[in-house]
């Protein structure tokens, strides 16, 4: 079972509709009757996709001990696609080519006659494919989380992400929605009666050549960028205050730039840099970026709160959670193990959610403009 064992990723959705406040036999039911092979709806390329119970990739016995931990469903969208190989195909054509234009006169094939030879090498493969010779199976991990209301999906695949969205829709009758670091931010303005502040946000110009656009920003009303300005503030916060944040829980959180930096041009001309190292931060060539106008895209953090340590890289825009090292479960029962591991996969969401609260109480309050000019002085500097 991925999310109850080993690194953890996973990208947040908001489930839509009124949740469940705990899961029990019907639920598990659903998932047993939208089991993969149990549906005959096959998409035109010839994937079908369907629920596994978790176990491995042909598990289908879904069990409530199994599938039920600690008030998270847990459970697994199982995608069966043709994947044929593309130099094959091209073998196929030119053997079949070959032999459509061996008599003839000039020597060289006509364009009828490549038609068919395509034709011909299409249905071979399709014949071939019938036995399951090209058929490839991938597990994307999903855990419903019913306190929080959350799906969380051990994928960024898009197509991954369109099918699981259309068979959850099927199976439980409800959508979901990114929580991204746009959606995020409202979500935490609503609670301060602060939503016009993120509608009114624009992207900071940090270098004064730079205008307020993000090539990544899929409209204007997107305010994903600010999980950029996130990472760039908690970068500058650590350098120049402390290595250690309040947090609004009355928790601290200290916390490293580790591992990896990714950053890349905000205005998609000076293309994407990555910097691998123990304080990727620290080195000159992470400053000169920044000085060239390039945000943060995704770091590497190292985050210790309530003596729980956890390793991981953050995704700027979406907030996802990648290759998270989790703290060891120290149950003496497997069971105990497992609630203890969702418990922490709970700690860590709520660790980055506070972090990411006490970087918008800054942004989104009147004082920005003289953090934005500290944080311009910064840059300037190169220290």
């Amino acid at each position: 079972m991925p999310f109850l064992s080993g690194r953890l990723t996973c990208m947040r959705f908001k489930v839509t509709g009124r949740g469940p406040r705990s899961f029990g036999p019907d639920h598990v039911d659903k998932l047993a009757a939208h089991a993969i092979g149990k549906q005959r709806v096959v998409s035109a390329e010839g994937t079908q996709v369907g629920w596994i119970a978790g176990d491995h990739i042909l598990d289908t016995k879904f069990d409530l001990a199994k599938n039920i931990v600690n008030d998270a469903l847990h459970f697994a969208l199982r995608i069966d696609a043709q994947a044929v190989p593309a130099d094959l195909y091209r073998a196929y054509f030119q053997v079949e080519l070959e032999g459509l234009a061996s008599q003839n006169p000039s020597g060289h094939p006509s364009a009828r006659q490549k038609r068919e030879a395509r034709y011909l090498a299409k249905e071979r493969l399709e014949q071939e494919a019938k036995d399951g010779r090209y058929l490839r199976r991938k597990a994307v991990p999903v855990l419903w989380d019913a306190p929080s209301g959350e799906l969380l999906v051990g994928s960024t695949a898009v197509t991954a992400l369109d099918y699981l969205h259309t068979h959850y829709r099927q199976t439980f009758h409800h959508g979901f929605e990114l929580l991204g670091a746009g959606r995020q931010a409202f979500l935490l303005a609503e609670a301060t009666q602060k939503t016009r502040s993120v509608d009114d946000a624009v992207p900071t110009a940090f270098v004064p050549s730079h205008a307020h656009e993000i090539a990544w920003t899929p409209d204007e009303a997107n305010r994903d960028f600010l999980g950029n300005e996130f990472l760039l503030w908690l970068w500058f916060y650590l350098e120049n205050e402390a290595d250690t944040v309040t947090l609004s829980d009355g928790s601290e959180a200290t916390v490293m730039l580790t591992r990896t930096l990714t950053l890349e041009c905000p205005r998609g001309q000076t293309g994407k840099e990555t910097i691998s190292s123990e304080a990727p931060a620290r080195l000159p060539e992470a400053h000169r970026a920044l000085q060239a106008g390039k945000l943060p895209r995704k770091a590497g953090l190292t985050v210790v709160r309530q003596d729980h340590t956890y390793d991981f890289t953050l995704h700027a825009e979406t907030l996802a959670i990648t290759g998270a090292k989790m703290p060891v479960p120290e149950g003496e029962e497997e069971r105990a193990r497992l609630e203890e591991r969702i418990t922490n996969i709970r700690h860590l969401l709520e660790t980055v959610d506070l972090l990411y609260a006490a970087f918008c109480e800054r942004r989104l309050s009147p004082d920005w403009t003289k953090e934005t000019a500290r944080m311009k002085k910064w840059l300037k500097s190169g220290e």
